[in-house]
């Protein structure tokens, strides 16, 4: 790829596909496989206009701890960092959904011996590049690490976008990925998928496994069940604003149990999301050793 102006010209041979650029961030999309306009990236992202004096229910919401609690997110980041970097001396890593920092990411993104590529379906404070999971803009092989965070439950087609992870990383190369198992809709229509822990791992099955398991636990679960209860007595915005309140004052408690209980069997049954953290592999996980893997305490 090469920039020239406000244009991205691709100069792979049998390419010669041009994209816009944006306030400096590409807009690489393939139009005729993705649900995605390039038409609708076309007008730079605004700054949105602070809210002089919020309203009492937000002001009540945002003093209000939420329900959610990722407990194992940043001693994941850590021993990602470590695998990465086992690789190159500076590995490169791209970021699927990227636009803002994920829980626990904070650490990790800010060392200065990783080097981050950031991209996103929208605009946001980090993204840099905007294309789909479906069809990832890079050669085969050209990123060390690869992070997929809160994504996969957003997307059409998960195993897709698993296979295009396998197809850009190195022989070897590391996956660190976060897909909710028990969470209710959210981001509207945008919100398709869920896996339980060994769906998870299917998901993953043509990566070697460094770590896999629980990273949000049933006491989140359970806080976002009761949110969603009473969310469904709601019938106007008001409502909704109260009925949130409510749920995150009476049930948001609830996520302090996950770090007693993130590791035991059980928890594998009822966690709200799951985490995988493995090696880019040259077989793929059969079936019937899926199902040796469980470890649900049934």
């Amino acid at each position: 790829m090469q920039v020239v102006d406000t244009a991205l010209h691709c100069t792979s041979a049998n390419c010669g596909k041009t994209y816009p650029v944006v306030n400096g961030i590409p807009i690489v999309l393939d139009e005729g496989k993705s649900i995605f306009d390039i038409a609708d990236y076309l007008s730079p992202p605004s700054e949105a206009t602070p809210e002089v004096q919020p309203s009492l229910l937000k002001r009540l919401r945002d003093a209000i701890p939420s329900p959610s609690l990722n407990v194992r997110g940043q001693a994941n980041y850590a021993s990602y960092a470590k695998a990465v970097k086992k690789l190159a001396p500076k590995p490169r890593v791209l970021v699927l959904g990227g636009r803002i920092l994920g829980a626990g990411m904070e650490l990790f993104a800010n060392d200065p011996d990783i080097e981050l590529v950031e991209t996103d379906v929208a605009y946001g404070p980090r993204t840099a590049l905007v294309c789909d999971a479906h069809d990832v803009p890079f050669a085969d092989a050209s990123f060390d690490g690869v992070i997929v965070q809160a994504v996969l439950e957003h997307v059409c087609d998960p195993y897709r976008c698993v296979e295009e992870i396998h197809r850009v990383l190195r022989p070897g190369g590391a996956i660190y990925a976060e897909t909710p198992f028990i969470q209710q809709v959210h981001g509207g229509a945008w919100d398709f998928t869920r896996f339980t822990d060994l769906g998870h791992r299917r998901l993953f099955r043509r990566f070697e496994a460094l770590d896999w398991g629980p990273v949000g636990g049933p006491g989140m679960a359970l806080a976002w069940t009761w949110q969603y209860f009473l969310l469904s007595f709601a019938w106007n915005k008001s409502t909704r604003a109260a009925a949130r309140i409510f749920s995150e004052l009476t049930g948001s408690w609830l996520k302090y149990l996950d770090p007693l209980i993130i590791h035991t069997p059980g928890t594998r049954n009822a966690a709200s999301g799951h985490f995988f953290l493995g090696h880019k592999s040259d077989r793929t996980l059969s079936d019937r050793e899926l199902i040796t893997l469980f470890r649900g305490g049934e």
